[in-house]
């Protein structure tokens, strides 16, 4: 069967590595001039800048991918690990390093709380292992056809509601710990969902489990490596790649479904199949000419966005700095509140600062570092005039990063705020697409095939099944999956 992939990011990676290994003749069509998508990389007077997901985790489903290509991941990318993981910075001056493995963790939580919270951990962690095992394969690593889907995998269903699944996060957070700050640093990954802790459902800590438990990684080279390395190895395993060549229109035959792509608003190129990973409401209303979105796409709630600085600079890192750095600021619950209801930015803004050159001293030159600094935002659908107020915002976050002791003597750098996402095809400019309520998740969230449009197959994070890395992998793999049944279904002969 002739395959297009549209966009060239993990999730058309992913699903043209798995293509690949089931006979398909895939063609990825990128418009960019590297692999990668969101996770690109900027190089400049000697930086290598990351200026997309910084955090890796559950790398076994990068390496998946890999495998499905036929190639062993190893011999593509060199995966490490982050220890500590993170250093989190909170509001009272206090700091406590995130490590990796249940004994290092255990002492950590004991010396920076007590032994009470140290022992409640061990808890947690078994707790987050049975919320995971029940979601994995019955919930996120599958296909959904209809809502009556939730129902066949009933015992899964049943375990997280014996679990808490269905409550609250931050309660049920607070349930294992007492401690305010332990609170924060094993909840704060529902950002990740696009919600705050006191909204998100606690069958969401599946993104702590992948993040604290499972731990996090990175590769060699940067984040975009993990794009990079796909990219060739897919290559390799004759998957043909055409990047600058943006797609202008997704093309369909008398009966609606589709019969290839449109390239620069002149070109066609023929297929029987097209994956897409082009933001779904974005491609809807592009790509997809009298083809209205899903409602939920395009009257959903969605995700915050943020304002991303990356910056190569002179100097370097302060000496208690590590990889990852969680500065939290003041008033954990009033913040999401502005962030989320209010649509304004936070009054004392939370902001990671990840430090990519620290333990990677080939991106950045000698006596310099790479710096990557996030501050969560409302996106388009808030209060924030971005086109009046980003330049001030931006100089803001620049001297946060500058008062709390990071080198901000700049040779090169990017500054993205949800304007920016924007033009980039996000929709309602953010990264993180809609957000993971209950009625967004699953069955719910907009599917990765439309019944209008027979032989069209979504990936990425704003269909199934969601945002991050390994959701997104795992995204590539279920969109393959449709493709392969489409191909039995129509009994088109592959090449």
């Amino acid at each position: 069967m002739r395959v297009v992939v549209i966009g060239a990011g993990l999730g058309g990676l992913s699903a043209a590595a798995h293509l690949s290994r089931d006979g398909h003749q895939v063609t990825v069509v990128e418009r960019d001039s590297i692999p990668g998508g969101r996770a690109g990389m900027i190089r400049e007077a000697g930086f290598a800048l990351d200026n997309g997901p910084t955090v890796l985790t559950m790398p076994n489903l990068l390496a998946d991918a890999f495998e499905a290509a036929g190639a062993d991941m190893a011999d593509f990318v060199t995966i490490n690990k982050v220890d500590p993981m993170y250093r989190a910075v909170y509001a009272d001056g206090s700091t406590l390093m995130v490590r990796h493995g249940r004994e290092a963790m255990t002492e950590e939580i004991r010396q920076f709380a007590n032994s009470t919270e140290a022992e409640s951990f061990g808890r947690f962690c078994d707790w987050l292992e049975k919320v995971y095992r029940a979601e994995m394969d019955n919930f996120i690593d599958t296909n959904f056809d209809s809502v009556l889907d939730l129902v066949k995998p009933w015992r899964a269903g049943l375990e997280l509601v014996k679990l808490g699944g269905f409550g609250k996060l931050d309660k049920k957070v607070a349930s294992f710990f007492s401690d305010q700050r332990l609170q924060q640093i094993f909840s704060f990954q529902s950002m990740y969902a696009g919600l705050a802790p006191y909204e998100a459902l606690a069958l969401y800590a599946v993104i702590t489990y992948m993040d604290s438990v499972e731990g996090v990684y990175v590769p060699v080279g940067g984040m975009h490596q993990m794009a990079a390395g796909l990219a060739a190895a897919v290559t390799k395993a004759g998957v043909e790649f055409r990047y600058d060549t943006p797609v202008t229109r997704i093309l369909r035959d008398g009966s609606g479904a589709v019969s290839g792509v449109e390239l620069g608003g002149d070109e066609r190129l023929a297929a029987d199949a097209v994956v897409c990973n082009v933001d779904l409401p974005v491609a809807y209303r592009t790509l997809l000419g009298g083809v209205d979105a899903p409602r939920v796409a395009r009257r959903g709630k969605y995700s915050p966005s943020c304002l991303l600085w990356v910056a190569g600079v002179k100097g370097t890192p302060p000496p208690e700095a590590t990889h990852h750095n969680i500065h939290f600021g003041n008033d954990w619950g009033g913040s999401f509140k502005a962030l989320i209801s209010d649509g304004v930015r936070m009054p004392d803004p939370s902001i990671l600062v990840t430090l990519h050159s620290l333990d990677d001293s080939s991106l950045a030159p000698e006596g310099c570092s790479s710096i990557y600094v996030l501050e969560p935002t409302p996106n388009l659908d808030g209060k924030i005039d971005w086109s009046k107020e980003g330049d001030r915002i931006a100089d803001d976050l620049r001297s946060r990063v500058a008062t709390l002791g990071y080198p901000t003597d700049v040779v090169v750098e990017r500054m993205y705020d949800p304007l920016d996402w924007e033009a980039l095809g996000m929709e309602r400019g953010t990264p993180f697409a809609l957000a993971h309520t209950f009625r967004q998740t699953g069955p719910f969230r907009p599917n990765n095939v439309d019944k209008r449009v027979p032989g069209l197959v979504f990936t990425g994070s704003s269909t199934l099944p969601g945002v991050g890395v390994p959701m997104v992998l795992v995204s590539g793999k279920l969109a393959a999956q449709r493709v392969d049944r489409y191909a039995r279904d129509t009994a088109i002969v592959r090449w």
